[in-house]
């Protein structure tokens, strides 16, 4: 099969396309004939050696696919309402920017309503990053506010659609006028362009001098230190990425009488049950709202696989809105 493979660790153009034998379906998994494969940061942060590869995962980068079960354990899938032939979309470990991979059952998804296997691709990394720690671990909940730190990010823009379907009042950090336009046309409420204005002064603004309830935190470093002067009492902070270093220097005396809590977590080294887990909340709480359409995949822009290189190269630069998929 062809695949996208690291030669060593450095720039994009270190990825190329060469040749790799077919993966086999073993005990709970299914083979999956892959359409699409997404493009996320961790992807550019294993190209660069920053991001080592779990143990027993693929050497190839990608997190996410979607396309069509070819083979698999027939009674995992019978347990599952999956079989040979189902458009699926999934979270791998690795091993997703090839013609085909291999996917624990369940961390399969059904491709939802009428979305083409190029939306399907653009799901898993950031669905199961988004549920996981803004209503399972920050525990957001309906007339509460979320701010998204990066909203026009893949995560940011998902972040945004499931909140405000989930009832949440959402405010964004981005850093172009473009960028505020595109995030509040997906159901914003607020969108601070971070260059010209003060984040955590607005978001006190925005609220009333009350402050937000949950914020998700791609940039660390010192954003921590200012976010926690914008969290209102019980508030409490995620942090999924140190884009902005892994640092932070904080007033822990803020932190006591706010009764603030800081947490945060990895996605791709968890067990296989913990993403079981997400992917069964995911089916029975957010499909829905993808099968209606009250919530759609944000494609910033396409590309063959061999152009990987391309879309590294897009990413880094921080100019999409949304997400980078390649096709096979």
């Amino acid at each position: 099969m062809r695949a996208v493979h690291i030669t060593h660790f450095g720039e994009p153009e270190v990825l190329q396309l060469t040749e790799r034998p077919m993966p086999v379906a073993g005990e709970g998994e299914v083979l999956v004939r892959v359409a699409a494969s997404g493009v996320n940061r961790p992807d550019v942060l294993q190209r660069k050696g920053f991001y080592p590869v779990p143990p027993g995962a693929s050497d190839l980068p990608g997190l996410e696919i979607a396309g069509t079960i070819a083979d698999g354990d027939a009674a995992a899938m019978a347990a599952a309402g999956f079989k040979v032939g189902d458009r699926v979309c999934a979270l791998v470990a690795g091993g997703g920017y090839a013609e085909w991979c291999v996917a624990p059952v369940g961390q399969c998804l059904p491709v939802p309503g009428s979305l083409t296997d190029i939306e399907a691709a653009s799901l898993p990394e950031t669905f199961f990053t988004v549920w996981s720690n803004v209503f399972d671990r920050a525990r957001l909940k309906s007339g509460e506010t979320l701010l998204i730190q990066g909203g026009s990010s893949g995560i940011g823009v998902t972040a945004i659609q499931m909140a405000k379907a989930a009832g949440a009042t959402v405010i964004v950090t981005v850093g172009s006028d473009e960028k505020v336009a595109a995030c509040l046309a997906l159901g914003a409420d607020r969108a601070i362009n971070y260059r010209n204005q003060d984040f955590p002064a607005e978001a006190l603004r925005l609220t009333g001098n009350r402050g937000v309830d949950v914020i998700l935190d791609m940039v660390a470093g010192s954003y921590v230190a200012r976010e926690l002067t914008c969290m209102a009492e019980d508030a409490r902070l995620v942090i999924i990425a140190v884009q902005g270093g892994a640092e932070a220097q904080i007033d822990a005396g803020t932190v006591l009488r706010r009764r603030l809590t800081i947490t945060g977590s990895t996605l791709r080294p968890r067990p296989l049950a913990f993403k079981s887990a997400i992917a069964a909340s995911l089916l029975k709480n957010v499909w829905p709202w993808l099968q209606t359409g009250q919530i759609k995949p944000v494609i910033h822009q396409v590309f063959p696989a061999a152009q990987a290189a391309q879309a590294h190269s897009l990413m880094e630069s921080n100019q999409h809105i949304g997400k980078l998929v390649l096709i096979w």
